[in-house]
């Protein structure tokens, strides 16, 4: 959070455009300006990015859970509309026993992922952008509890944008599915999880460089891979901020609050028990 203000007041400071703040016409890239809302843009062919993302997940019920879930990202166009994205992911967990779940605090590697993008439409050229997405992964932690586990799971997104004021006010929704299947370490049968989500974000620049908005989301979980047994639901808020530092790099950040939600058999307004009280994400990006 502290780095994310630091980069973003920086980029406040710049007197005079760069080269990538004056493309925030027709050429906007719209990826990155909002917070776990995405937009439809994949990056210019021929073009490397390498991206660092940090997600913090704080907050369950009846005690003290603390995640951080970096990963490490190279971003491939191979066309206009074509992108693979092979990275890697880490994990950071301190967990109280007043949580309800076993104490424990570790971190290390995690596992692996391969990132593919289509962009079906452009909104340059259509109404809107429209952008499908397919991740499958493979992980060794438990992303509930943060003890050892082997997993694998794949989540699959629809992402739509618009330019609502051409390279000033840009919209996007994402539609996700997700689904995982984690067997923890000395357990014989598998825990078998999958997961909705719509989100909608509204990004407005502010700066040549810098653009403010906010963010609205809306998940379901679910036992079973199928959507079979609906067990929580939780709503998201919170504001956006996005800078481009230089040519090549750029940094965004949000922080959203669980501001309603319930979980089947869990006492309370919101669900602390598949979802989390406060989920924060930084991303710094650099492209070569």
């Amino acid at each position: 959070m502290v780095l994310a203000a630091m980069v973003a007041g920086a980029a406040l400071a710049q007197d005079e455009p760069t080269a990538a703040e004056n493309r925030a016409g027709p050429d906007l890239d719209s990826e990155h300006l909002f917070g776990f809302t995405e937009g439809t843009d994949l990056g210019v062919p021929g073009e490397l990015e390498l991206e660092q993302e940090t997600t913090g997940r704080i907050g369950k019920r009846g005690g003290a859970f603390r995640a951080f879930d970096p990963t490490l990202t190279l971003k491939i166009p191979l066309s206009e509309s074509f992108r693979l994205a092979p990275g890697l992911s880490f994990a950071a967990y301190e967990v109280a026993r007043g949580a309800g779940l076993p104490s424990s605090g570790r971190g290390g590697f995690n596992g692996a992922f391969l990132e593919t993008r289509a962009r079906l439409l452009d909104r340059r050229t259509a109404p809107i952008g429209l952008t499908v997405s397919l991740v499958p992964s493979l992980g060794t932690i438990d992303a509930g509890t943060g003890l050892s586990a082997r997993s694998h799971g794949l989540e699959a997104g629809l992402l739509l944008d618009r330019e609502l004021i051409p390279g000033r006010l840009v919209g996007a929704v994402n539609l996700t599915y997700a689904f995982a299947r984690t067997r923890p370490d000395g357990v014989d049968a598998a825990e078998l999880a999958s997961g909705l989500e719509v989100s909608g974000a509204l990004a407005y620049r502010v700066r040549p460089n810098v653009f403010l908005g906010g963010e609205l989301r809306y998940l379901r979980a679910y036992d079973g891979i199928g959507l079979d047994r609906f067990a929580g639901e939780a709503v998201y808020l919170g504001p956006t901020v996005y800078a481009s530092v230089s040519d090549h790099a750029w940094v965004s950040f949000t922080w959203g609050v669980q501001v309603a939600g319930r979980a089947v058999g869990g006492p309370g307004p919101l669900d602390l028990t598949s979802f989390d009280r406060h989920q924060a994400r930084l991303r710094i990006g650099y492209s070569f």
